[in-house]
């Protein structure tokens, strides 16, 4: 961490005397869960509270996220430990076009330089779950196009607290969760532990696990002070998290699929995910009668070690998804037959095939200041909230990927000894200064609000197996919106808003790029009377320039790995839907209902030649891929004083695997699509008093065995019925 930002936290930590009484909650962005009274603020907002976190007792941010309409989303490992999360139609690849933050902070590997979301946090630990979509995400950048996604860690308690949850279930699984915290002398402390790991549910050929065992560590402190009518909270954040799993980006044949849909052929035996993550943060939050201030200084590293599939054979040798789909093409067999381990890397008479597998070796650092404040002003005749924020913010990726051969004997994948050779050695950093301004005025029943965000970046990239092939380029962007919330009635209003959105390219790609921009406009409505709430959003979103990035989770094609593609003017455009109730069906019978629903559309509006493996040839109004027209999730519960019960039914609709069609470009999954689906989860949990409660759930109650998708190689499955009992206990 450099010495000025050092400095500034030396600066900020000077202590005066004051002990408070109320704990600030500065792991929150904003406190929208008004469940009882209508909500005022402009743009879409949600979030899920720790109850209703705790109703289904997911692991897996795909399921928590199934809750809040507008979220599009392609599965890959049936256990979310790589989400793939958009909002409002952006590509979901590897979360990379939504700004993610823990407590308030890009929680990214590097959100700039390279914002695929490798490292995603274990959402067991989290408190509360908060989604903002349209102008409501203005603030929180650098990806605006689409939204904001905030995960709130555990608060350090006013008093002794503490906490275990344990569960075990099929396929191995089991989780072990405990915290304690307290307070002393002014200073207050919290520990949180979570374990959680799984056999997994694939059949390797040959055996072995297909699984993953997660673990993380968290230590809050906190220490709060006076200096007359001002009130601060300085706290420190440390925490540790780590993963192991056997995963691979190899899937199965359609035909193999629809034999065994849970098989992992031979090839895949040696995948293996290694992850470290560290963070370090220390924070100051003042408060006074008419204005806040928080301040936070964070440092994020995280290292990791892919052991994975690359491809068979040479450069010229067909890709993995091509001999998948289409095994049996003369040219593919021998191919085929190595994947699967049928026949032997060396074979007397034949050419010999061998497997190349790579091991993405990276290292990852971010680091910044971050001060965000409101206040309340009056200002000629009108009361004004206004809100102002400022970033500095540095992050880095430093990529050692390197490939070694592997042999196929007998049926087992063994490593040639000597046959390491690097393959992609280079740095990737940004230092951007991000700031915002947004002033919300009310007019009688009006409240209009306008704002104004700004990215100025410096990016630098140097290819380290090529002194000469660097770049250095500066980008500088301002983005304004205009929202407002009409109050029509003490429980009903009108919300609209408009703002420029913006994704930042790569250090490594051309400064001539063009940009990815578009204006995002939204209309919708709101009402609360206490018992029903009812959200109901449109929205469009007009790109002027759609930009996507090929990855090997999303694209499988080496030569275009990091290469970024122009898809020119698209729209995406949609509606949403949240509405909850709950009806007393006796004095001691209630039930709980909620429903989301989304429609969403997207098209490219031009004709355009591309090779990126998921466009190919587009025209105009062909759909985008791995975005569904439908969504639908439907929960309803029966509660008594002393037990519950959940079931929650999620429908998701069919997506297209490709836009356009091949032209002189091989368009591999031309016409293919994802299958729609339908998941059942249930869920219950019985109360013991003072003896803590006792929960168990299913998750995909009806076991739905449906292909989530076929990139980057093969078919894929989504988890299959997976049973869990769990015992928890608070005091």
């Amino acid at each position: 961490m450099n010495k000025s930002l050092l400095a500034i936290a030396v600066l900020l930590a000077i202590p005066h005397a004051y002990a408070g009484d109320d704990q600030a909650d500065i792991e929150h962005i904003s406190i929208i869960s008004h469940h009882d009274k209508l909500r005022k603020e402009a743009g879409s907002a949600t979030l899920l509270s720790e109850e209703q976190l705790a109703e289904y007792e997911y692991d897996d941010i795909h399921r928590i996220l199934s809750n809040v309409p507008g979220v599009n989303i392609r599965e890959e490992d049936g256990y979310g430990l790589r989400p793939n999360i958009g909002f409002r139609g952006v590509t979901p690849e590897r979360s990379k076009k939504i700004t993610i933050m823990e407590d308030g902070v890009l929680i990214g590997p590097s959100p700039y330089s390279a914002p695929a979301a490798y490292y995603f946090p274990v959402t067991t630990r989290m408190t509360a779950v908060e989604v903002f979509k349209g102008p409501a995400a203005i603030k929180h950048g650098p990806q605006t196009v689409a939204g904001a996604l905030n995960l709130v860690t555990r608060q350090v308690p006013e008093f002794t607290e503490a906490g275990i949850d344990v569960a075990t279930g099929s396929d191995g699984y089991s989780k072990a969760h405990g915290y304690y915290g307290s307070v002393v002398n002014n200073i207050g402390f919290l520990f949180e532990a979570v374990n959680l790991q799984a056999d997994g549910f694939k059949e390797l050929d040959g055996g072995g696990n297909t699984g993953f065992e997660k673990n993380d560590f968290l230590a809050k402190f906190n220490y709060k002070l006076s200096q007359g009518d001002l009130k601060h909270t300085f706290g420190l954040k440390l925490s540790y998290a780590d993963e192991l799993s056997d995963e691979t980006y190899l899937g199965l044949t359609d035909e193999d699929f629809a034999k065994n849909p849970y098989r992992r052929y031979a090839a895949s035996q040696n995948a293996e995910m290694d992850t470290k993550h560290t963070q370090i943060m220390f924070s100051h939050f003042l408060e006074a009668d008419d204005f806040r201030v928080t301040s936070r200084l964070y440092r994020n590293d995280y290292e990791r070690a892919w052991l994975k599939l690359n491809g068979i054979g040479g450069k010229d040798d067909p890709s993995l998804q091509a001999i998948l789909h289409a095994p049996k093409l003369e040219k593919h067999q021998n191919a085929y037959a190595l994947l699967t381990g049928e026949r032997d890397s060396v074979v007397a008479g034949e050419s010999s095939l061998f497997l190349n597998m790579g091991t993405n070796d990276r290292e990852y650092f971010s680091q910044g200041l971050q001060i965000d404040a409101t206040a309340d002003v009056e200002l000629l005749g009108f009361n004004h909230d206004l809100s102002v924020g400022l970033r500095f913010h540095e992050d880095e990726i430093e990529r050692k990927h390197f490939e070694q051969t592997y042999a196929m004997v007998q049926g087992v994948s063994s490593l040639v000894e000597g046959s390491k050779e690097f393959a992609t050695l280079n740095v990737e950093n940004t230092k951007a200064w991000s700031v915002y301004v947004e002033d919300k005025v009310q007019f009688d029943a009006l409240t209009l609000g306008v704002g104004l965000r700004g990215e100025l970046m410096d990016m630098h990239y140097q290819n380290n197996k090529k002194a000469e092939d660097w770049q250095d380029k500066t980008t500088r962007i301002w983005m304004p919106s205009l929202s407002g919330f009409y109050q029509l009635t003490e429980d009903s209003g009108l919300l609209f808003g408009v703002h420029k959105g913006f994704t930042p390219s790569s250090p490594k790609q051309p400064s001539n790029v063009e940009l990815e921009t578009s204006i995002n406009y939204e209309f919708g409505g709101r009402f609360n009377d206490g018992i029903t709430q009812l959200e109901l959003v449109s929205f469009y979103n007009d790109y002027e320039n759609l930009n996507e990035s090929c990855g090997q989770s999303n694209c499988g094609v080496n030569d275009d790995q990091g290469r970024q593609f122009s898809g020119g003017e698209a729209v995406v455009y949609g509606f949403e839907m949240q509405f909850s109730q709950r009806y007393p069906l006796n004095l001691q019978l209630d039930i709980p209902y909620s429903f989301n629903y989304t429609y969403t559309k997207g098209e490219f509006q031009n004709e355009r030649y591309t090779t990126f493996a998921q466009w190919g040839y587009v025209k105009d109004g062909d759909d985008l891929p791995y975005l569904p027209n439908h969504q639908v999730t439907f929960n309803v519960g029966l509660a008594a004083n002393d037990w519950k019960v959940n079931l929650s039914v999620k429908y998701v609709g069919s997506m297209p695997e490709t836009a356009g069609r091949s032209d002189e470009y091989e368009l591999i999954l031309e016409g293919e699509k994802v299958p729609s689906s339908t998941i059942v989860d249930i869920s219950g949990s019985y109360e013991l008093g003072r003896y803590g409660q006792l929960y168990a759930k299913v998750d995909n109650l009806f076991d739905d065995v449906e292909i989530v998708s076929r990139r980057p190689y093969g078919a894929r499955p989504g988890k299959p019925r997976q049973f869990s009992v769990g015992y928890k206990y608070q005091f």
